[in-house]
Formats: C-alpha cells, sequence, structure tokens
C-alpha cells in the first residue's frame, strides 16, 4: 500500500486529473489550460498564432541593443544649451516640480546644472544632432529615428529593465520577445526563435545584474523564452554529443525520448512536454547550425574590422553585433543584446566615454551591414536603456562628477523596420527635464515595435488566472510619428 500512496504524493494536479477513471481529468485539464494547451500545439519553426500578423508588417525580425544602466541623453543624444548657460546654477523649482527621483538625490538641496560634456553636431543630409562622443552612430545619422520624448515611471535599474522588457515593473509576466515569438511562431527550423547574449563593460563600473526573467516566457509556454547564448565554451550547454557518441545514438535516443514525450503529451496535454519535444528537436538541429553560425571565416575583413577590434573577442558587444546580423540572416526572429556599464553615478567624466568607445562602433557597424545586405528594410534596430540622466549633477554640489537616474524624459534610437529615417520624434524642454512634444511612454513604445511587426497590441493576449493578458497591459497607443 506504500508504494501506492507514495506514487500518488508524487503526481502533478494535472496527472492525477488526467488518470481518474471517470476520464473528468481530460476536460478539467482542457478547461483550465484553454489558450496555453492551444499554444502548445505548434512547435518551434512554425507558422504563429491563427490570424496574426493582424496587417501587413513592416518588419519581421527585431535586434533590441539593450544598454543597461541608463545612458545619459543630455550627453548624448539631446543637445540643451541652456544647461551650459546655467552651469553648476540650481535648476528651477518651477521646472523640476513633484517629479520622483531615486533615494540617491530625492534629498538634495541643490539642483546644479550639467551640460553635456562633449559638443553635439549636425550630421548627415538630415542634420540630426549628436554628440561627438558617438562618432560612428553620427555616421548612421540620416538611417535613425531617434525619440527624444520617451518616458517611464521606474526610478531603479530592475524594475525599470522589466518594464520595458516585459510590460511590468513586477517579475512574472513574459518578456518581448517571447510575446512576438509566441504571436509570429519562427522563421528558422534551426535556430532558436529569441536568442539572448550578454555582456558588461571591461572594468564592470555598473554592479546590476541581467536576471533571466528579461527574457523568460512568464506564463506563456516555456519554449516562447529566450535562448541565452554563453560569452564563453559551447554556447549553449550541452549542445554537443558527450564523447563516444555518435550523431546517430543521439537521433536514436532522441527519436526514443520524442516518442514516450508525445505519448506523454496527449495523455495529459502538458505545453511543458511539448517544450520539451520543441527543445531536443532544436538542440539536435543547433549542432549542426550553431558552430557555423559562429564562424566568421567567410566574413571579408573590412566587415570585420568594421565592427572593431573587439569583434575577436568572446563575450564583448561588438562580437554580440556581428553574431545578431547573422542570426537574423539566418531566420532567428527576435535578438535581444544586453549590456551594461552605463550607470555613471559618480564617474561620468571617465565612464561614459569609454562606454561610448566599446559600443558606438559595433552599433553603427551593424547598422550599416544590414543595409548592405538588404535585410535593415526589414529588421528593426532599437538601441536605449530603462532612463536617462538627471539634467543636475549628482555628488558635491561645487563639482558633481555624475548624474542620477531619470525618467521624466530621455531617449532612445531606432532604425530600419519601417521607422522613418533621419528624423528626431518628440521635445523636451530646454532644461530636459519635461517633454513639451510627442511623449512616448514604455508601452507606447512596445506597442509601436509590435504594429511594426504587424500585430495589435491590444489583440495579442493570453489567458491567464482568469483574464487576458498583453503585454502592454491595459496601456498602449502606437506612436504614428516614428513610422514612415
Amino acid at each position: 500500500m506504500e508504494p501506492i500512496l507514495e506514487s500518488v504524493a508524487r503526481m502533478t494536479r494535472r496527472q492525477l486529473f488526467g488518470r481518474s477513471a471517470t476520464g473528468l481529468g481530460l476536460a478539467a485539464v482542457a478547461s483550465l489550460l484553454g489558450d496555453e494547451m492551444r499554444a502548445a500545439e505548434k512547435p518551434l519553426g512554425q507558422p504563429g498564432l491563427p490570424g496574426v500578423p493582424h496587417h501587413a508588417p513592416k518588419a519581421d525580425r527585431v535586434i533590441y541593443l539593450w544598454q543597461g544602466g541608463g545612458p545619459s541623453h543630455l550627453d548624448l543624444f539631446d543637445p540643451k544649451p541652456t544647461l551650459e548657460k546655467y552651469r553648476l546654477k540650481d535648476l528651477p523649482e518651477s521646472v523640476r516640480g513633484t517629479t520622483r527621483l531615486s533615494t540617491m538625490t530625492s534629498g538634495y538641496t541643490k539642483w546644479p546644472a550639467v551640460p553635456a560634456i562633449k559638443p553635439f553636431k549636425k550630421w548627415g543630409k538630415s542634420g540630426l544632432e549628436i554628440s561627438t562622443l558617438l562618432p560612428y552612430t553620427c555616421e548612421i545619422a540620416d538611417d535613425l529615428c531617434l525619440v527624444r520624448s520617451m518616458n517611464t515611471e521606474a526610478v531603479n535599474h530592475a524594475p525599470g529593465v522589466t518594464f520595458f522588457l516585459t510590460g511590468s515593473q513586477v517579475p512574472g509576466r513574459p518578456s518581448m520577445g517571447a510575446w512576438v515569438t509566441y504571436g509570429l511562431g519562427s522563421m528558422a527550423a534551426d535556430l532558436p526563435a529569441f536568442v539572448v547574449m550578454t555582456s558588461s563593460d571591461k572594468a564592470r563600473s555598473c554592479g546590476q545584474l541581467f536576471y533571466d526573467y528579461y527574457w523568460g516566457s512568464g506564463f506563456l509556454p516555456g519554449k516562447y523564452q529566450g535562448t541565452r547564448f554563453r560569452a564563453g565554451g559551447d554556447p549553449v550547454p550541452y549542445l554537443n554529443n558527450p564523447q563516444g557518441v555518435s550523431p546517430d545514438a543521439r537521433r536514436k535516443l532522441l527519436d526514443g525520448l520524442q516518442e514516450l514525450n508525445k505519448q506523454h503529451l496527449a495523455e495529459y496535454g502538458d505545453p511543458e512536454t511539448d517544450t520539451r519535444i520543441s527543445q531536443y528537436e532544436m538542440a539536435f538541429k543547433m549542432q549542426t547550425s550553431v558552430p557555423g553560425l559562429l564562424d566568421f571565416r567567410d566574413e571579408p575583413k573590412h566587415i570585420l574590422d568594421m565592427y572593431g577590434p573587439q569583434v575577436h573577442e568572446p563575450g564583448t558587444f561588438a562580437r554580440h553585433c556581428l553574431i545578431a546580423r547573422r542570426l537574423v540572416e539566418r531566420g532567428t526572429r527576435f535578438v535581444q543584446l544586453m549590456h551594461s556599464g552605463w550607470d555613471q553615478h559618480g564617474n561620468l567624466y571617465t565612464q561614459l566615454e569609454t562606454q561610448c568607445k566599446d559600443t558606438d562602433q559595433p552599433s553603427a557597424a551593424l547598422v550599416k551591414d544590414l543595409k548592405r545586405l538588404g535585410l535593415l528594410d526589414k529588421t528593426l534596430v532599437v538601441w536605449g536603456g530603462e532612463f536617462g540622466r538627471t539634467p543636475f549633477g549628482q555628488g558635491p554640489a561645487e563639482n558633481p562628477n555624475g548624474r542620477d537616474h531619470f525618467g521624466r524624459a530621455f531617449s532612445l534610437w531606432m532604425a530600419g523596420g519601417g521607422v522613418k529615417a533621419g528624423h528626431a520624434h518628440g521635445e523636451t524642454d530646454e532644461w530636459a527635464w519635461n517633454i513639451i512634444k510627442d511623449p512616448v511612454h514604455v508601452h507606447d513604445h512596445q506597442a509601436t515595435i509590435l504594429h511594426l511587426l504587424g500585430i495589435d497590441h491590444t489583440r495579442l493576449t493570453f489567458r491567464y488566472q482568469g483574464r487576458q493578458f498583453r503585454l502592454t497591459d491595459v496601456h498602449g497607443t502606437v506612436a504614428r510619428g516614428v513610422i514612415a
């Protein structure tokens, strides 16, 4: 009797209902899972949901160049001569109002204006103004849609990143890449639809971590979560066959496992079983596709040089940018590169320029490379972080050496994928404190990305815990002004 009780104790709720003699389990599971079961029917490498895209897409893939820590828009993208005029003088209270700030500066009694640390210039035919700290980005000014009116409620890093990438400041929701691949499916049968790579500045000056829920699937079936490529060794653990195991033996073992998993799926309808089926098969195919993906011997020297010297160093942002291009070239739907080092609280005058040198050349090279290959029109490239930096200085009032987090107004750029080229969208006041034209909230940004992919953000939903969820929650308006 004891072994039977022990077996029952180990059963999941779905197993218990599934094995009930009355057959009630099957009906209960179908009712409980709802959309989850329907989503699980579609293996990776196949089309997405029926009826998606909802309208003609301008882009069919995304590369998100995430700049962790909060790049200073005041020093890079939003020139404000007034700050130079009022250097180290207090920003007026009438401008500051009751803006929420982090606890590091919310108690300040002095608010010394700090101008951009390097001059801005107009670039290209468009005359887009960008800092000389970004000489390579300046070269692609006519390809950029520079959004100067981003805003968020978040004032700290992890909630800010989570908000941008999942639509909520609280972890647990599906990431943007998961939503996109859930809706649109995969374009390649031998590579993941959603790939993530992380990197950091060499000094590791930014202490924030990259949590796996930044690319997680949340309550969507697990097969939609991002596949993280590691910097060193095998990009994906256990991808290679163990010593002494031939590809044929691996194939036979996999076929046997798949048959058992399919029987389990038919009996219980558990979507995570379907995830295992999909991921085992994907892992087998990646044994062939990934080595070719990471072999740069077919890249011309002038292309490698375009990405900069760090392209040859595993784990660098430059190398990841080239891998991102090779991924979308081979059909990966969503690539998320996450690079930290932009949190300049006390090292603005040293670290900001170093960080620009690490990321400027490869970011611009990626856009140029996609354009060269005819991929930019259908690939949306996004460059930005969780918020910007304060117009006032952080540190000693008489000699500030940093900037604090600032979400009320900041900048990011987009390129390709149906956005206006050589265009600046939105505007802040002369202090870069308040948005005075065309604000773009985080949810608006998400809605716009989905729209460019042919998705109506209000219709891409998933039922969970009794309600329909979506990436933009109950908010979001498409920023029509950025669309070509």
